[in-house]
């Protein structure tokens, strides 16, 4: 299995008054492709921190990150959003659907940026969402949805690019729980079809949807194995301080 994702080392470190905040420290691990892994902790863990750099929003202070073999800690500013636009599908906990916009023009967003053609972004936009199920919703609003509708919509938006990795951010975080296990269900789904899936959450039962845990506390990796060892109660928990 080619490693996709691949941490060396990497450091993100902020200064707070006379401290020093180690938000990352040290952090190695690799996610090949195909692969299924929830990066999990509690607040302060780093987890978060790794969601930024992974999907590229944020560089390390030290340290190495290659994505698909690219390294991002060298990249400018401009391409740093052509590689989360061209690798990256991201699904929120909040949506971040935009409400003026129907469900095939939030999805085909993404494309747009990329300058895709109308003909082309309209027919994968449509895809999309048909293979989440809102085909027949196609004009609707986001605010004519149920939450684990919207979700499905944010899921359509980070496949339309055909992404290298879906980076999920507490993708269940605004639902109740039998819309959790759909979304779940989902993620499973397009992890059986081959897409690479990284879930970050604090829920250990959340993480235990995914193959692997890469588990964090205090900005180190206090656990990196099969997710069945949460299920069995033998991860360890690890309560982090610091910043998330």
């Amino acid at each position: 299995m080619s490693a996709l994702i691949e941490f060396r080392d990497v450091c993100k470190y902020y200064q707070m008054g006379d401290s020093t905040v180690k938000a990352a420290d040290h952090i190695s691990m690799t996610i090949g492709r195909g692969e299924f892994v929830a990066i999990v902790g509690q607040s302060g863990s780093g987890k978060s921190t790794c969601m930024n750099i992974i999907g590229c929003l944020d560089v390390p202070t030290a340290g190495t990150y290659l994505l698909d073999g690219r390294d991002v800690g060298s990249m400018s500013r401009n391409e740093l959003a052509e590689i989360r636009n061209e690798k990256l599908g991201f699904i929120f906990q909040q949506y971040n659907l935009l409400p003026k916009l129907d469900l095939l023009e939030n999805v085909e967003l993404p494309l747009m940026y990329a300058g895709v053609g109308r003909a082309e972004r309209r027919e994968r936009a449509r895809a999309a969402l048909e293979r989440v199920g809102l085909g027949d919703k196609l004009r609707r609003l986001p605010s004519e949805l149920s939450g684990g509708q919207q979700q499905r919509v944010s899921i359509a938006r980070a496949l339309v690019g055909r992404p290298a990795v879906i980076l999920a951010d507490e993708p269940t975080g605004a639902l109740d729980s039998r819309t959790s296990r759909d979304v779940l269900n989902m993620l499973q789904e397009l992890h059986g079809q081959g897409n690479t899936i990284v879930l970050i959450t604090h829920d250990n039962s959340i993480a235990a949807q995914a193959q692997r845990i890469i588990r964090l506390a205090d900005g180190r990796v206090i656990y990196d194995g099969d997710a069945a060892g949460a299920r069995t109660g033998t991860v360890p928990e690890g309560m982090g301080g610091g910043a998330a």
